[in-house]
């Protein structure tokens, strides 16, 4: 019998019966014909164009059918599913001959990242299928597999997205990661029982850093939600730090909040970054909590040009001179202070940097490596979509301007 593969190919294949035998009761069918003859002859290319212009209905008949051909006919196929991009249906095939190393990047290509984790499993590759059960939202399992395998910056994060803000904050004060430790605290809700706790976790870290007024007006919207032990609690702290301060005559329940002086966080700042418009609240969190403070000394090199970037760096104080290199005769393009930031292209472009930026004075900043960076977009899959459309935008006017 022969058989055309329509729109493709008008030549009639009439395969060899002595191939197709064993797959006489599926393949047999007109529809699938043409790509069986093509892959038992090893046409690989003519394959894929036959399969490509098949309908959905007649691909599923071809995986089905391939479950009783041939070892070597089905590892064909495998190669031509591949090649037309059907990387679950690949997956498939290998999963159903035992081979679950070779089907799970397959399976996570095909955006099944539940079928992927389930693969990994299978062949012991823990740490993996972890991270593929937390892109799939299977964070309950995620989570006893990053416990299993004592990866406790994992296991922390998830933590925090599954709104379990204590227990996140307890890992990250082993981590000694004081940043998302104290980004976790605030996520404690007011009506909490462990508000209290929180509140003074989170003064004694802003008192260490030197942010002591913080801590009081922390303290005293805390001491408006608490009550019993939890208020003596705060009470006692509010009046250690107004002693402190000197302040220790300051009527009961004030601390001068609107003498604070202002402390830019750096939250504002990373939201206002162009390619991280739209992202939601709750994603938004989740990055800043991935950002990392970083105090550099006057005249230290931040980024320097020609070498690989580092992620994002976001100035809270200080200033830092962009130039065109770093030697003596180099050029100077830009001094710029809070509020600015740098490297973001090589949060998503591997690429060298293209500009010597040093510290003109003490500066203060965020840093967003690109290895966390990479993180969060793995398990933020809407997140992701959102900044690489943004990026992209933003990369073809910089060509645009460039070129006009």
């Amino acid at each position: 019998m022969s058989a055309r593969v329509s729109g493709r190919d008008d030549k009639a294949v009439t395969p060899d019966d002595s191939n197709v035998g064993d797959v006489a009761a599926g393949p047999g069918s007109s529809v699938t014909r043409g790509v069986w003859a093509r892959v038992m002859k090893g046409a690989v290319e003519d394959a894929v164009r036959a399969y490509e212009a098949m309908g959905a209905g007649q691909r599923e008949r071809v995986l089905e059918e391939a479950l009783v051909v041939p070892a070597d006919t089905r590892t064909r196929l495998v190669e031509v599913l591949r090649q037309a991009r059907d990387f679950a249906g690949a997956a498939r095939l290998l999963e159903s001959d035992g081979d679950d190393r070779g089907a799970a990047p397959l399976y996570e290509q095909a955006g099944a990242p539940l079928l992927a984790a389930e693969a990994w499993l299978r062949v012991g590759e823990q740490a993996r299928a972890a991270a593929a059960f937390e892109r799939a939202g299977s964070l309950e399992q995620a989570l006893s597999l990053y416990q299993a395998l004592g990866a406790r910056e994992s296991l922390a994060h998830l933590l925090g997205r599954m709104h379990r803000p204590m227990e996140a904050a307890q890992v990250f004060r082993v981590l000694g990661n004081a940043h998302a430790e104290l980004e976790m605290l605030r996520a404690v809700p007011a009506d909490d029982a462990q508000r209290p706790e929180a509140v003074l976790r989170m003064c004694e870290l802003l008192d260490a850093e030197g942010a002591t007024w913080r801590a009081l007006v922390l303290l005293a919207d805390g001491i408006k939600h608490a009550s019993g032990a939890g208020l003596l609690l705060l009470q006692a702290e509010q009046a250690r730090l107004l002693q402190q301060l000197g302040l220790a005559s300051a009527p009961e329940g004030s601390v001068a909040a609107e003498k604070a002086p202002p402390v830019v966080d750096g939250y504002g700042y990373l939201k206002a970054i162009p390619i991280f418009d739209g992202l939601s609240l709750e994603d938004m969190r989740d990055l800043y909590r991935l950002a990392r403070p970083v105090l550099v000394p006057a005249g230290t090199t931040v980024l320097e040009k020609g070498a690989k970037g580092m992620g994002l760096v976001v100035l809270l104080e200080g200033m830092v001179s962009v130039s065109t290199g770093p030697g003596p005769d180099a050029r100077q393009l830009n001094m710029l202070g809070p509020g600015a930031f740098l490297g973001e292209i090589s949060l998503i472009l591997d690429s060298p940097v293209t500009a010597h930026v040093r510290a003109h004075t003490v500066v203060r900043a965020l840093r967003v490596t690109r290895t966390d960076f990479q993180y969060f977009l793995e398990t933020h899959e809407a997140a992701a979509l959102r900044i690489y459309r943004l990026f992209t935008q933003s990369l073809a006017e910089r060509v645009k301007a460039l070129s006009g």
